[in-house]
């Protein structure tokens, strides 16, 4: 069933990617179950049609970047180990690059190469997909675009590479204890992340589960950290001290395959502001946060962590539409410039 549900998934994607725009209702239309749906990453959060799918994010996507590539990293499939009827689900993650010869999302066109970073969980049921969650780095490609917007970041801002053992895609089965050992360090990382009050000091709590040359791979806002010591100076610790409560709401999906593993949830937390956090104020109304992990296993410990945070959202239920906003400042731009020279 899991080998099945990869090749289900590999061979949508190769026609999703080649599709034209004309051509995507069929596409899903073959791949998809007639109740597909769809979460993704703000703006475009739940949709419960492939016909909207195609229409909100696929169509415009396609259109703004022209001979789009999907250059993936990681490629992985397991049983759901939340869920007791052990539903199937595939991992993809990676970047999807183009020539960004369009406006996207009010985000201007740069006639360059742009990636766009993300990562997404499909269902497979009876050979058909019927769901997925879609977490893309939309602040990235802001960036790419020189409308970066967010405050200065703690962490490095780069294009981020895939595993640095080159064996994130695994088109065929991994042995079974493989995925065991690291669903088993995932979950104890899990159960010490959630005790932010224990005697011991951060960087020994992250030793417990880390490499002490782990690699964090943070997104645009917040960045890149290598090392226990500069992930915790640069963002775990930043973290923990901005938020005066959290409620763990679960997950929607955990699993793991050979050397590495992962989860989503919808939302995973909802955090209380204490202020600090990308320049956040402070506030007594608690947020939800959207949030995928991927991981790679070395050993007894993890290595790397392939971060998505759905921060458009985060930001959005704070009453700050960074996407509206930049169209807004995009728009003035142009005014300027048209009142400057006419």
């Amino acid at each position: 069933m899991l080998q099945q549900a990869k090749e289900k998934v590999w061979s949508f994607y190769q026609a999703l990617d080649a599709a034209t725009n004309d051509q995507l209702e069929a596409v899903f239309g073959e791949f998809c179950a007639p109740d597909y749906c769809f979460r993704g990453c703000h703006p475009f959060n739940e949709i419960d049609n492939a016909s909207d799918v195609i229409k909100t994010v696929w169509q415009p996507l396609k259109a703004s970047f022209r001979a789009i590539q999907r250059r993936q990293d990681i490629f992985m499939a397991g049983e759901n180990s939340l869920d007791e009827d052990g539903s199937i689900w595939v991992v993809s993650m990676g970047h999807l690059m183009g020539l960004f010869d369009q406006h996207w999302l009010g985000i201007p066109r740069t006639g360059r190469m742009a990636f766009l970073r993300y990562c997404e969980f499909t269902q497979v049921v009876d050979g058909k997909i019927a769901q997925s969650a879609f977490f893309a780095d939309i602040p990235g490609v802001m960036v790419q675009a020189g409308v970066n917007p967010f405050p200065p970041q703690s962490g490095a801002q780069l294009i981020q590479p895939g595993p640095i053992t080159h064996d994130g895609i695994m088109t065929t089965l991994q042995p079974a204890q493989e995925g065991a050992k690291t669903l088993d360090v995932i979950n104890k990382m899990i159960s010490d992340l959630g005790n932010w009050d224990n005697k011991l000091s951060l960087e020994e709590e992250l030793a417990l589960t880390w490499h002490d040359d782990m690699i964090w791979w943070g997104p645009t806002g917040i960045g890149a950290s290598y090392t226990i010591e500069r992930y915790a100076k640069q963002h775990s610790g930043i973290f923990r001290a901005s938020f005066s409560d959290r409620i763990f709401n679960g997950h929607v999906c955990k699993f793991a395959e050979g050397h590495f593993g992962g989860f989503f949830g919808w939302p995973n937390l909802s955090l209380k502001p204490s202020g600090g956090f990308m320049g956040m104020a402070a506030s007594d109304n608690y947020f939800d946060m959207r949030v995928i992990d991927i991981y790679r296993r070395d050993g007894d410990k993890l290595a790397e962590n392939w971060v998505f945070i759905d921060l458009l959202y985060f930001f959005y239920q704070q009453g700050i539409d960074i996407l509206a906003r930049n169209q807004q400042l995009s728009a003035e731009s142009q005014s300027d410039m048209t009142n400057r020279f006419y």
